[in-house]
């Protein structure tokens, strides 16, 4: 058991491991502009698209503040969007859509080059290498009165109701629907934005507003260097995940980031630090995996979309059954090994950055350490006797700072 000094050290680490996973407010700006430059365009005067409104936003982990970069920094970060059409040609299928999207990033000389092959829900867009991310748009068609409904659900951040910012989609394996239906009610729905009002209910401490409404009502995230002990978990778990499988061959069948996310906030219970957060959510997972009959009378892992009952985010796992073995495994692993880093606190500094490397990564781990070190030097070397809230103790005198015994004795 640590004591409050431990955990307020090791939460210091964590929090600096976080903010190292982060992706930097320079790519998090240049993300932003290249996603609205998209929505300009789609919504431009001479675009087929334009009486429709076309508005792109973020969804998935850019928009929840839990993107990480990759463990090979040169590789492309995925960015998930949304492109929101408020009605539709009276004919239009879900084909006819996708298509109508498509041809309209085709007219552009750049987008076009950028175009990668039709995806079963989305258009993808390869930005350059020195980008290093490509953004994967998905089509989709929003009620009327959407808007109306996003700026009163947005206004309460404790409003639980969010059924109505669903939207309908476009998906290739849904036939014969997808060329002939075109009543959007029969369409495949999805509720990205209920889902992330779902997720900040449960992130945010306090009542604090982890993002701000603007003018085209959605709210989005603005850039975090500080974040909620639960964005922060999502990120170590994903980081975790992300290294177990950094060098298997079966990197389809790794744990999904959304089933993670989804397992983590429903485990967590508003704790206030990262350490506390991280080491009560891991054990409770397992616990939000539920077993349900389907028709045939078969037991099946359900991992229930909180917003929509009726989708099960582990669907594949009956067809791909090493993806659920892989699930267990990630999760017990990822368990033992937070269990050994915390044990390894008795042994002093160098014992953690050690066991962490196993974990999270060499080079992010001495990172981390080295930039905690450098502040508890210049804190020393200022002579400062002041409480400093990002090392979470009271720098001061020298010999206020432990450098072989950084964690004290375990309770």
């Amino acid at each position: 058991m640590l004591s409050q000094e431990q955990k307020k050290q090791f939460n210091e680490i964590l929090e600096e491991l976080g903010e190292n996973l982060d992706i930097s407010e320079t790519q998090h700006k240049a993300i932003e502009k290249s996603y609205e430059a998209v929505g300009d365009w789609l919504s431009k005067e001479d675009s087929e698209l334009a009486p429709y409104n076309p508005i792109i936003s973020p969804q998935g982990s850019f928009r929840l503040g839990t993107l990480i970069k990759p463990i090979n920094e040169k590789d492309d970060l995925d960015i998930d969007l949304v492109c929101e059409l408020t009605g539709k040609k009276a004919s239009w299928t879900q084909a006819d859509l996708k298509k109508a999207v498509g041809d309209r990033l085709k007219a552009h000389d750049t987008y076009k080059k950028m175009l990668d092959k039709e995806g079963r829900r989305c258009w993808t867009l390869k930005y350059s290498e020195a980008a290093n991310y490509h953004m994967d748009v998905l089509p989709s068609i929003v009620s009327n009165n959407y808007k109306v409904l996003l700026e009163n659900a947005f206004s309460d951040i404790q409003q639980t109701d969010v059924s109505n910012l669903a939207i309908k989609i476009t998906d290739t394996k849904l036939l014969p629907g997808y060329y002939i239906d075109t009543n959007p009610d029969k369409w495949l729905e999805s509720n990205p934005f209920g889902y992330s009002r779902w997720f900040f209910n449960r992130a945010t401490l306090d009542g604090v507003r982890l993002f701000s409404l603007n003018e085209s009502v959605n709210p989005l995230p603005d850039f975090q260097s500080q974040k909620t002990p639960l964005q922060r978990v999502v990120q170590i778990l994903k980081r975790h995940r992300d290294m177990m499988w950094f060098n298997r061959t079966d990197k389809d069948d790794k744990p999904i980031s959304i089933i993670i996310t989804t397992l983590a906030t429903e485990a967590y219970n508003k704790e206030s630090n990262v350490i506390e957060a991280l080491t009560n959510i891991i054990p409770k997972m397992r616990t939000y995996i539920r077993d349900r009959n389907p028709i045939t009378g078969a037991v099946e892992k359900w991992v229930v979309n909180p917003v929509n009952n009726k989708e099960n985010f582990a669907d594949k796992w009956k067809e791909y059954p090493a993806r659920k073995d892989n699930f267990y495994d990630w999760l017990d692993n990822a368990e033992n090994d937070i269990k050994n880093i915390v044990a390894s606190s008795s042994r002093g500094v160098q014992s953690i950055s050690e066991t962490m490397k196993k974990s999270f990564g060499e080079a992010v781990v001495t990172r981390t350490f080295s930039n905690i070190g450098n502040r508890q030097r210049i804190l020393t070397e200022q002579g400062n006797t002041r409480f400093d809230t990002k090392l979470g103790i009271v720098a001061g005198a020298v010999n206020a700072i432990k450098p072989h015994n950084f964690f004290g004795n375990e309770d």
